[in-house]
């Protein structure tokens, strides 16, 4: 599959949400703060969010300002603390590095496609951009893509096109579309790579994308995607550049 331009979704590819899931982190929260009777509530609100939501890593991604006011009670420091906790427990998938690694030698333009709706800070210090920075992978991305704008994480600069387009009504991937164009890149000769097929797959594959289904850290079943990819080793062996900057990239590993 050659492209020009590709991008990943944030949530269960990106990041693998393994540990955020695990409702104990409020017990640390709330243990630090000197308020320890307040764990039960707080996990049973957490839990209440999540059925609300479908799942932890949509909840994280889409609706952070639920858990910083149902579930924290807007309390600055338990969010604080909160923020601090799930830069310490989420991690990178395996492989991830590489593949970006990969991407950049080939010149396919990487962003980071995402539907985070809400922050508590602005774009350059939300939690993406946290993560990002904490994991020493922001080099690798030209941009972070959200309904809040497009960041440009080589200038700072931020798109407001992007602003209140989302990935699952579709209209974040007809903004994305007509910028790429400006480029000179077509829809078809760009990916868009993610585990959720109402969300990353067929709205974007019915503009014209390549999409691929990471299933990675979680099945979410079946969709239209062009492929399906269980590792990100997988995507190396099938997402390509120039056969120019394929070569140059194997030789400099030999």
């Amino acid at each position: 599959m050659e492209v020009k331009w590709c991008g990943l979704d944030y949530g269960e590819c990106i990041m693998n949400a393994d540990e955020v899931r695990n409702p104990l982190l409020f017990g640390d929260i709330y243990k630090s703060l000197g308020h320890p009777e307040l764990v039960g509530d707080r996990i049973r609100k957490y839990r209440v969010l999540k059925e609300k939501y479908g799942g932890y890593p949509a909840l994280h991604e889409g609706h952070r300002d639920d858990i910083y006011s149902y579930v924290l009670d807007g309390d600055a420091e338990a969010i604080r603390l909160f923020v601090q906790k799930e830069l310490e427990l989420k991690e990178v998938g395996q492989g991830l590095e590489e593949l970006l690694e990969y991407l950049n030698a080939q010149d396919i333009e990487v962003c980071v496609v995402s539907e985070l709706k809400k922050s508590s800070e602005p774009l350059g210090s939300d939690p993406i951009s946290l993560f990002l920075r904490k994991k020493d992978l922001l080099g690798y991305f030209h941009g972070l893509i959200t309904p809040l704008g497009r960041l440009d994480l080589k200038t700072g600069s931020v798109d407001l096109r992007y602003k209140g387009a989302t990935k699952k009504g579709g209209a974040l991937y007809d903004v994305l579309a007509k910028e790429l164009g400006e480029r000179g890149i077509r829809p078809s000769e760009a990916v868009i790579v993610g585990d959720r097929p109402e969300m990353d797959i067929n709205p974007a594959r019915e503009r014209g994308f390549r999409t691929i289904q990471y299933t990675g850290f979680v099945d979410k079943g079946p969709s239209g995607a062009d492929m399906v990819a269980c590792s990100f080793k997988d995507l190396m062996g099938v997402l390509r550049g120039s056969q120019d900057k394929i070569a140059e990239f194997h030789n400099a590993r030999l």
